[in-house]
């Protein structure tokens, strides 16, 4: 049910590197939130034409959506966590990445052809 989708200007480094920065990304989610890796989805898009404050230099987007409710301590956390890894492995400074938290309810989020709600 967590969802961490990041959407950058920058190319996509090498696969590998990519796939761990996705399964770094799944796990800290998966702790932060206190929920089953198991059900955490990353995704990746790379190359994105994107501006921020005028221009063009590189430049994330990150949307961590989960089912119930994310607290002030826990998004301030995953903040500064997320903002590391994403500046550490695609070079993207921190003040140029936006994170938008979203709260789903369980009747609003499908799965395995029912819901969480």
């Amino acid at each position: 049910m967590p969802l961490i989708k990041v959407q950058t200007s920058v190319s996509a480094p090498q696969k590998a590197e990519v796939e761990s920065m996705l399964l770094g990304l799944s796990a800290k989610l998966a702790k932060h939130l206190g929920k089953p890796e198991s059900y955490v989805m990353t995704a990746f898009e790379p190359g994105i034409s994107m501006t921020f404050a005028g221009n063009t230099d590189p430049v994330c987007y990150i949307e961590i959506k989960s089912v119930g409710t994310m607290k002030p301590d826990q998004t301030e956390a995953m903040s500064q966590d997320f903002c590391q890894q994403i500046n550490q492995t695609l070079g993207v400074p921190k003040n140029r990445i936006y994170i938008e938290f979203a709260d789903a309810k369980g009747a609003m989020w499908g799965w395995n052809g029912s819901t969480f709600g």
